[in-house]
């Protein structure tokens, strides 16, 4: 208990958390401070580019292995069924309708970028080093998830029409976040460690300023989204602290099955428990236009962002470390 306590203090003290709350001071102040769209998306492309191309460069070093193959199973499966929970908890305990619940639901399925990299940086803050290749179970995980919320609201029976259709394809085949973590993963990947060599004072040396100030950024967003609060209600505003720890209990219980490294299993847990914010809503504007986006924001940016950031990520740890040791 006190080693969860400790990882906890540790978590809320750094930089990077620090900014987040700074963030959400100032937008609920609302204070003037503002971070141009643009210089927002460079530093959400820089952290994406940052921790695909050094999850490549670890792969290059320990080569495709059955465990690689393993956790991305791992990833898929759980990526296709958490939206499943969500939808049915949402639909049971909330009287958002069918559409808002199913786009709601897929945000649970897929991952957060940020919240896997802030996490990546508490685990190895704490000892816990995760292997490279988690990485490419977190590209893996952003699209299955939007399959099965597109399932869950029907959209099957719908009929939706041809250029829908290609149209939601196009935005989950080749999503920009997508593109570039496996681009920059197999950059990686084929450069080794010569290409680490040339890009070390790029990817590492400005990494940790650069996620403080996107983090100040989410902060702003995150008080600016706490208008939908009204329409989820209290059952509304649990179910985004519930459905973290649920996936991530799923997440340990899968790392247990298949014999995953306690710092692994910790970060399969931080993917599972973390929850969309831009390439769900994204194809769900495409999708599912009837859903209300102030819903599904406000659940994965305003609620279970900052839970992970501050209380999650540092319980998932030491879970994985109780469960598995290490």
């Amino acid at each position: 208990m006190t080693d969860i306590f400790a990882l906890a203090a540790a978590n809320l003290t750094s930089p990077a958390v620090l900014f987040f709350a700074l963030g959400v001071f100032a937008g609920v102040a609302r204070s003037d401070l503002n971070v141009p769209e643009a210089v927002a998306r460079g530093l959400a492309l820089y952290l994406m580019l940052a921790i695909g191309f050094k999850g490549g460069v670890a792969v290059s070093q320990q080569g495709l292995t059955v465990e690689l193959l393993l956790a991305a199973l791992a990833g898929v499966v759980l990526s296709f069924a958490m939206p499943v929970i969500a939808f049915a908890l949402l639909r049971a305990f909330t009287r958002l309708d069918r559409a808002t619940a199913a786009a709601s639901a897929a945000h649970y399925g897929s991952i957060s970028v940020v919240t896997f990299v802030a996490g990546s940086e508490f685990l190895q803050m704490s000892g816990m080093v995760a292997s490279g290749h988690m990485v490419a179970v977190l590209a893996l995980m952003e699209t299955p998830a939007i399959l099965t919320g597109l399932m869950l609201a029907g959209r099957a029976a719908d009929g939706p029409d041809a250029r829908t259709r290609s149209e939601l394809l196009r935005e989950v085949l080749l999503n920009g976040s997508v593109v570039l973590l496996m681009g920059s993963f197999a950059i990686g990947w084929i450069s080794g460690e010569p290409g680490m060599a040339r890009l070390d004072p790029f990817v590492n040396g400005l990494f940790q300023g650069v996620l403080a100030l996107f983090l100040l950024d989410m902060g702003l967003v995150a008080a600016r989204r706490l208008s939908g609060a009204r329409k989820l209600g209290f059952a509304g505003g649990v179910f985004g602290i519930v459905m973290p720890l649920i996936g991530a209990g799923l997440a340990l219980a899968t790392a247990a099955l298949i014999a995953m490294s306690p710092a692994d299993a910790a970060a399969l847990m931080i993917l599972a428990a973390s929850a969309s914010y831009i390439a769900v809503p994204a194809a769900m504007r495409i999708a599912l236009p009837q859903a209300d986006p102030s819903v599904y924001l406000t659940l994965s940016l305003a609620i279970t962002f900052p839970f992970n950031l501050a209380v999650g990520i540092p319980l998932y740890a030491a879970a994985a470390r109780l469960a598995l040791g290490g």
